[in-house]
């Protein structure tokens, strides 16, 4: 398990196949998933499966990365970088078990992965995409810095973009 960031709470590492079954279990929670146009996997194999097949680790030198509560070491969820090819941009998600929001977890590790994003990686800009109803999701992204920048097509619904730029690259 490749440790990427630690922060005063949590540890952020690579995905790997013992994390199936509490992949499986935050996805099955419809509040969880509900803005983000995701499905629950049909069956524990399918979270296996998806977890031996992420490869942005190989491809970006990046990902989205399992959160873990230091003193527990218990997996709360994930936040991380996801460079899209198509788009030629990189964004930042998060998506936390239900009973851990409101707990500061998701701002403190999206800081600390937009850190990691500019320091380590020297990417120029970082953005965030919400759908507007999701206001928890808009304040998380508020509160690490990214700024609005525009509207835009959801899967057929309303969503957001937010922007953040790397100071230190011009």
């Amino acid at each position: 398990m490749k440790t990427i960031l630690k922060t005063n709470r949590l540890l952020l590492r690579e995905f790997n196949i013992s994390d199936a079954e509490s992949f499986y279990e935050l996805n099955l929670n419809p509040n969880v998933i509900k803005y983000t146009g995701n499905s629950a996997f049909i069956d524990i194999n399918k979270a296996k499966s998806f977890l031996e097949n992420y490869s942005d680790y190989q491809k970006n030198g990046f990902g989205r990365w399992a959160v873990i509560n230091k003193s527990t070491e218990e997996f709360l969820g994930w936040c991380g970088l996801k460079y899209d090819e198509d788009l030629n941009e990189t964004d930042i998600g998060f998506r936390f078990f239900e009973h851990f929001w409101n707990k500061g977890f998701a701002t403190e590790s999206a800081k600390a992965c937009i850190g990691y994003g500019f320091e380590k990686l020297n990417l120029k800009t970082i953005i965030g995409r919400a759908m507007k109803e999701n206001i928890a999701s808009i304040k998380v992204l508020e509160k690490i810095g990214l700024q609005y920048e525009k509207d835009f097509n959801f899967d057929g619904l309303e969503g957001v973009i937010y922007k953040i730029e790397n100071k230190n690259i011009r």
